[in-house]
């Protein structure tokens, strides 16, 4: 099965700049707690989000080999090229010129690319393969779920 998981590349420069609104409270995940009126300040996502500007890209996950993993078709994902991979990091990997995103798991001298679903093979990285890890993955972003 061939499945390509990224859709498409926005590069994050100093110019794009996502500022929003930020409250002073948080939001409960339990019992509900009174709303504050007013706002604490303004939020910009690159100070959270984005560590290394220069380096740092978004991509558009399609396909479901990353579910179980909490990776979405159509979440956003924020990938940092600057990062030095690591074993168990989520990775953007060319393999054969396709990006796919996968965890970069090593195994003794042997690299695999995991899938986090069990309907989708992981991928064992050989030396005649065509494979290089693009970045790791910093940030998902998904939208909400509704019914």
């Amino acid at each position: 099965m061939n499945e390509k998981n990224i859709l498409s590349i926005v590069h994050i420069g100093k110019n794009k700049r996502i500022v929003t609104p930020l409250f002073l409270d948080s939001v409960s995940a339990g019992f509900p707690s009174p709303a504050t009126d007013y706002l604490e300040n303004k939020l910009d996502l690159n100070e959270h989000l984005v560590k290394h500007p220069a380096a740092t890209f978004i991509v558009k996950a399609s396909g479901t080999s990353m579910t179980e993993s909490g990776i979405l078709s159509g979440d956003l994902l924020i990938v940092d090229r600057s990062i030095v991979p690591k074993n168990d990091n989520i990775v953007i990997a060319s393999v054969f010129g396709d990006l796919t995103v996968k965890k970069l798991r090593k195994k003794g001298s042997t690299l695999f690319l995991i899938s986090a679903n069990n309907e989708y093979p992981s991928i064992e990285v050989k030396e005649e393969m065509e494979c290089f890890i693009w970045g790791v993955v910093t940030y998902v972003i998904h939208k909400a779920i509704t019914k």
